[in-house]
Order: C-alpha cells, then sequence, then structure tokens
C-alpha cells in the first residue's frame, strides 16, 4: 500500500510541478486583472461539478459496490455493472452540458453576482464557460475508468491523467494565445482539449485490463440501485464541499478586483502537498480497505488506515510548516513577472499561509473518509460535513471584513479542522478506528520536527535574503531550491533524531516488503 501511495504522489508530483510552470506563464500573460478573474471562474465552475458529480462522490459510492462485485462474481460482472453505470453517467452529463449552455448568463449572475455590471468579467466569464463546461461530460467518465483501475489495483494511469490537462494549457499558452483575442480564449479551449485527451487515455489502459465499459441503454439494475443508493448521500457530502469552495467564489467576487486570482494562486500552492499526498492516500486507501473489509479483515483494515494517517502526517506537517514560513519568497520568486506585481505577490502570500493552516487537516480527512466510505457508510461523513460547512459559513462572514480573502482561506482551514475532528470522533465512536501505540509514538514527533523545520527556514530565510532578492532569476531560483532541500535534510534529521519516523517503513520500501 505504501508503495502504491508513493507511486500515485509520484506521477501527482510530476502533474502539480508542471502546474507551476503552467501557473507562472499564466501569471506572466494574464496577471491577476479582469481576464484572469473570468478564465479561473470559468475554470473553477466546471470543476465544481466535476467534483460533485465525478471524483469524490462517484468514487466514494462506486468503489466498495465495484470491489464487492468484483470479488463475489469475478471481473465480468464487474465490468457489466460498470458500463450500467458508464451508461447513465453519459446520459445524464450530456443532459446537464446542455442545460448549463442553454442558462449561463443567468447562471452567472448566481455563481459570481459581483461580476454583475461589469463589462470586461461578466462576458468574458460566460463566454470562457460555455468553451469550458464541456469537459466536466469527458473528466466525469475519466474519473469513473480511474475507479474502475484503482479497484483492480491499476494506479498509474488515473494518477497520470492531470499531466495531460497542464500539458495541454502550457500548449495552449504557446501556441494559441497568440492566434487570439487574449489568452483567456486560449486556455478555456485548452481546457476542453486537456478532457478529450484525458479521456482517450483512460479509454485506451481500460482496454489494455480488459475492463472497458460497454456504452449503451442504461438498465436499472439491483447493483446500480445499490450504487445508487450509496451515490445519493456522498453526492450530498460533495456538495458540501463544493459549497464551500462555491462560497468563496461568491464572496470573492464582491472583493476588489484581484482577491479571486489571490485565491487561485495560494490554492495551487496549497493543492501541491495536498494533491501529491491527500489524493494519493485518499486513492489508494479506500480500495485497500473494501477489499480487506470484504474478506473480514478488520484488523488489517485499521492497520492500514494507521499506516496511511502515519505517511499523511510525515509528509504533510512539514509542507504545511514550509508553506507558512516561506511563503513570500515562494510567491514573489515564482509568479511575480510581467502583469504579476509586488502587491500581488504579497497578498497572494498571505493567502497561501491562511490556507496552509488547513493543510494536515485536509490531508487527515482524506485518510479518515475512507473508514466510513469502505463501509458503505456515506450518510456519517455528511453529517458531519453539514457541520462543517455551518462553521465555514460563519468564519469567513467573520473574517472577510478585516482580513479580505485571506479571511475566507482562513475560515476554509479552520472549518476543515473542525470536520477531521468530528470524523475522528464519530469513528473511535463506533469503533471503526483506534490510533495504535505507533501512531501515538510518532505523531508528537513529527510535530516538534516541523516546528524545528520552521525555525531553521526562517533562519535560512535571513541568511539568504540578498540572494532571494536578487535581480536574477536564476539565482533567486537557486537561492529558493537550496533554502528547500536544506529545509528537506534539516527536517529528516530533527524527525529521525526525535523518532518521528518509524525505520521500519524505510527498511519494508527498500527491500520490496511484499507485505506493505
Amino acid at each position: 500500500m505504501l508503495r502504491s501511495i508513493l507511486s500515485v504522489g509520484g506521477l501527482t508530483l510530476v502533474s502539480r510541478i508542471l502546474g507551476f510552470v503552467r501557473d507562472v506563464l499564466t501569471a506572466a500573460i494574464l496577471g491577476a486583472g479582469p481576464i484572469a478573474d473570468a478564465f479561473f471562474i470559468a475554470f473553477r465552475l466546471p470543476n465544481h461539478f466535476r467534483s460533485l458529480f465525478a471524483e469524490g462522490a462517484f468514487n466514494a459510492a462506486f468503489v466498495p459496490v465495484f470491489s464487492e462485485i468484483l470479488v463475489r462474481n469475478g471481473r465480468p460482472a464487474a465490468r457489466t455493472f460498470a458500463g450500467d453505470v458508464y451508461s447513465a453517467l453519459f446520459v445524464a452529463q450530456l443532459a446537464l452540458l446542455a442545460l448549463f449552455l442553454a442558462i449561463m448568463p443567468w447562471f452567472m449572475t448566481l455563481f459570481a453576482p459581483g461580476f454583475i455590471g461589469d463589462p470586461i468579467r461578466f462576458p468574458l466569464s460566460v463566454l470562457f464557460t460555455r468553451i469550458t463546461f464541456p469537459y466536466l461530460l469527458f473528466i466525469s467518465l475519466v474519473a469513473l475508468m480511474g475507479a474502475m483501475l484503482n479497484s483492480l489495483g491499476r494506479f498509474a494511469a488515473a494518477a497520470a491523467a492531470p499531466i495531460l490537462l497542464n500539458l495541454c494549457l502550457i500548449g495552449a499558452l504557446i501556441g494559441l494565445a497568440p492566434l487570439t483575442p487574449n489568452a483567456g480564449y486560449a486556455l478555456s479551449w485548452g481546457v476542453l482539449l486537456a478532457g478529450v485527451a484525458q479521456y482517450v487515455y483512460l479509454l485506451w489502459d481500460c482496454r489494455r485490463a480488459g475492463i472497458n465499459p460497454p456504452l449503451g441503454r442504461p438498465r436499472m439494475t439491483d447493483d446500480v440501485r445499490k450504487f445508487l443508493r450509496v451515490l445519493g448521500p456522498a453526492a450530498l457530502g460533495s456538495g458540501l464541499v463544493q459549497i464551500n469552495l462555491f462560497i468563496d467564489t461568491l464572496i470573492a467576487s464582491f472583493l476588489p478586483t484581484g482577491a479571486v486570482s489571490y485565491l487561485y494562486y495560494a490554492d495551487r500552492l496549497n493543492q501541491l502537498p495536498l494533491g501529491v499526498i491527500g489524493i494519493a492516500v485518499g486513492t489508494v486507501l479506500l480500495p485497500e480497505m473494501a477489499k480487506r473489509l470484504k474478506s473480514g479483515d478488520e484488523t488489517g483494515a485499521l492497520d492500514r488506515q494507521n499506516r496511511a494517517l502515519e505517511m499523511s502526517l510525515l509528509l504533510t506537517l512539514p509542507a504545511a510548516v514550509a508553506l507558512i514560513a516561506t511563503a513570500e519568497p515562494i510567491m514573489t520568486i515564482l509568479f511575480q513577472r510581467g502583469a504579476f506585481t509586488t502587491a500581488d505577490a504579497a497578498a497572494s502570500a498571505n493567502t497561501l499561509m491562511a490556507y496552509a493552516v488547513g493543510l494536515p487537516a485536509f490531508v487527515v480527512i482524506r485518510s479518515l473518509t475512507p473508514g466510513f466510505h469502505a463501509r458503505q457508510d456515506t450518510t456519517t461523513p455528511v453529517r458531519i460535513a453539514l457541520i462543517a460547512v455551518g462553521a465555514n459559513i460563519g468564519l469567513k462572514l467573520v473574517l472577510m471584513g478585516p482580513l479580505a480573502q485571506v479571511g475566507l482561506a482562513l475560515g476554509t482551514s479552520l472549518s476543515a479542522w473542525i470536520n477531521a475532528g468530528l470524523l475522528t470522533m464519530a469513528l473511535r465512536h463506533r469503533g471503526f478506528f483506534t490510533a495504535d501505540a505507533r501512531l501515538r509514538r510518532v505523531a508528537p514527533r513529527m510535530t516538534l520536527a516541523a516546528l524545528a523545520l520552521g525555525v531553521g527556514l526562517k533562519f535560512g530565510e535571513y541568511a539568504l535574503a540578498d540572494w532571494l532578492s536578487s535581480p536574477l532569476p536564476f539565482v533567486k531560483l537557486t537561492a529558493l531550491t537550496g533554502l528547500g532541500i536544506t529545509g528537506l535534510v534539516l527536517f529528516a534529521l530533527s524527525a529521525t533524531k526525535l523518532g518521528g519516523v518509524d525505520p521500519s517503513i524505510l527498511r519494508r520500501l527498500r527491500r520490496g516488503n511484499k507485505k506493505e
């Protein structure tokens, strides 16, 4: 399981690095002005629906049912079930696409009401979203095929698919932008092309695995009904997550120009460790726990969840501290060029620090929810998410006045900690989770090592101040890279000396222990 997590995380890391290249180009060309705000709204809307209809809810409902059919009746029956769901999803997404293309101007008044009356942002956001929205159709089918492959222990293709998105957007910025009225048009068409490319790639890998889902007339079988019963609460839970993001977008549209862009750039950096660690852990842990629970191995499922939490904290705590300690030089060096000003970098850095406060909580949530979903319980996480959404809205309303978009990011982080705490309490109350002795021993030691990392990074930033502020981009990037490597070494030494790393993990990975 740990090797699979590292494999998925490694491919996700490649995607995120390409995403940084994409964002650096986007920041240099679009900056944080009205065209950038319009595109980020257009990019965010189909991604909201993707998370609602595809990745979050769909995986939570599909993987346990698919795994059960696979264990009970074999691969042909599982493929038939997947084909029924695939056909229903295809028809539903076509209907949704037709509806939203027709009502897009009206819907945009709800999604970004602060854009109403803006002669640039409102019409461009409508136009760009009409171009990007078909991406949802393709990426939803990609999510289904990725869930099938993950259930079979084939994680690479689904983890590599986002690489195609970043390559398409980079290609659009470099090759298509000079041929369009502005780069927002090029990026919007790049999003649509990326959806098609990812769909073709996942379909090819499904055929290689002999599990490609057949497209036919949707059928309402007993297994599909069971899937839909589980999907309902899961979709509601994912909907609550999207409500949080929707509220960010809605409130940010009322803030001064640039707030949407500051949130976007900060979230992109925060998503690097969240994607590499959190998504990788959740992707691998859900099918792993589902298979063990179907086989009656409760002890093995609990052990896997403890190890997933251990690895999540080991990688996330230092990442969060590093982002908080070095937010300003990171934003300045990566993005401050062209249309992206010093003020833009400073505002984005403050937003990044607020997001990073909640980074460990978001990753822990992804390690805890499989404990419910693997047991086909999608209702309890929804109830907890409702409480977290209420807290999130209240915190945003209180914090947005004095802190602007930083308050929105901080509200998101604090509500994530509330969510993580309630999930832990619910699992413990039902007897589904207990932190074992190893996790209880290493977690506080990891925290101390992460704090030592933060102190070391601030001293390093002071020592390298002249290099980090050099007018030469190569010198600044070299200094930032050196600071990061030094911090990594410092954390590794601190965690080892304090006992925050269990050496058995490294030994097993080195010798390829099949038990992990």
